[in-house]
Order: C-alpha cells, then structure tokens, then sequence
C-alpha cells in the first residue's frame, strides 16, 4: 500500500511540474504577444496536451485522498456502516471505469501511433499524450480496487 501511495504522490508532483511548465509558456506568449506583438508558436496545443497528461497524473492522488466529489444528500442520515459498503462500492465503480480508460487510452494511442497523427502546428506526436495518460489511470485503477477490497489506507501512508 505504501508503494501506491508513493505512486499516486509521485504523479502528482508530476502532474504539478507540468502545470507549472505550462503556466510558464502561457505567461510568456501572453507578455511577448502584448509587448512585442509575438507569440509561442503552438501554446495553445503545449496547454492541451499538458492539460490532458496532468489531469490524468492528479487522478490517483485525489482517489488516495479521497478528494473526488461526494454528493452525501441521501446518505447523510444513514449509518457509518452503510456509508463504509456504499463507499466501498463508489470505490470499487470508479476503479471499473479508471481501468476501462486506461484500456481503451491504450487502444487509442496505438491507434495514433500506426496513424502517426501529429498536432496540427507543432507536429506533436499525439500518441506521446496517450501514453502518459495510462500509468495513472491505470494505478487510479489499482488504488480504486485497493479501496473497495482492502479499505481506505489514506491513514496508513504518513
């Protein structure tokens, strides 16, 4: 359980470092178009793509954390017990769902790579983004079924 949890963190300050990256490049094509009238060739694709790859990289530390969205509004009067079964269960549906994304990333950057599809102005190779997007969704995955079998082992790291 320590390893996921090294994992999960690990994707994340990942997840952190390309956001702070492409904040940077944002913040310099936004002074260079309003001072010299130049931009960063291709911003907006380096802001996609990193996006895409960083929100992917958050997903197993905010399923470790227990930071997903919980709507509590017919469960909030129900015992602790049953809540314990009905967030196992949530845990156990998110994990299904990580792991079909993953599967089906994978079959999508295969797809790119044969096709060797590229962005459109920087000729970025699309399937790059896919391959990073896999590993953490596939440990949300993991961590998503660690939950629903084992229990919530957010305590257990520190």
């Amino acid at each position: 359980m320590k390893i996921l949890s090294l994992l999960a963190r690990t994707c994340a300050i990942l997840a952190g470092l390309l956001m702070t990256a492409i904040t940077l490049v944002t913040c310099a094509s936004l002074i260079g178009r309003n001072t010299i009238g130049a931009t960063l060739m291709g911003d907006y694709e380096l802001t996609a793509v990193t996006a895409g790859a960083a929100v992917a990289l958050f997903l197993p530390w905010a399923q470790l954390r227990r930071g997903n969205i919980i709507v509590d509004f017919f469960t909030a009067k129900m015992s602790d017990g049953v809540n314990a079964v009905l967030d196992r269960f949530g845990a156990l549906v998110l994990a299904l769902v990580m792991l079909l994304l993953g599967w089906r990333t994978v079959v999508g950057g295969m797809n790119a790579y044969e096709a060797q599809t590229t962005t459109m102005m920087l000729g970025f190779p699309e399937w790059v983004v896919y391959a990073a997007m896999v590993p953490p969704l596939f440990l949300t995955g993991l961590i998503g079924l660690t939950q629903a079998f084992v229990g919530d082992f957010q305590e257990q790291e520190q």
